[in-house]
């Protein structure tokens, strides 16, 4: 970005939206994963009260958690900066 206090161009402006967007998406898609995978026994199969009733909890419970996670973890990557240009390279004259 082209610092703090300047004016974002059009193609910054349609980069933080694409990465939102992939936030966003990516953090849904893990967390239903998540869901699916601690909920999903209990939506299968027939199971003794306790056991089902904590499967689903837990699969409600973990997915806002690992939502957030996720969400969190790729704006803060956008915030610190964009990958470099040539990845593997050291240094500029290597």
């Amino acid at each position: 970005m082209s610092g703090y206090g300047g004016r974002r161009t059009q193609t910054e402006r349609d980069i933080i939206t694409v990465e939102i967007g992939y936030a966003l998406f990516s953090a849904a898609f893990a967390a239903a994963v998540v869901h699916g995978a601690a909920a999903g026994p209990a939506l299968l199969f027939h199971l003794p009260g306790l056991a089902e009733k904590s499967l689903l909890r837990a699969g409600t419970a973990l997915a806002p958690v690992v939502f957030a996670a996720r969400l969190i973890s790729v704006l803060v990557r956008l915030r610190t900066g964009a990958q470099p240009s040539q990845p593997g390279r050291t240094s500029p004259d290597s």
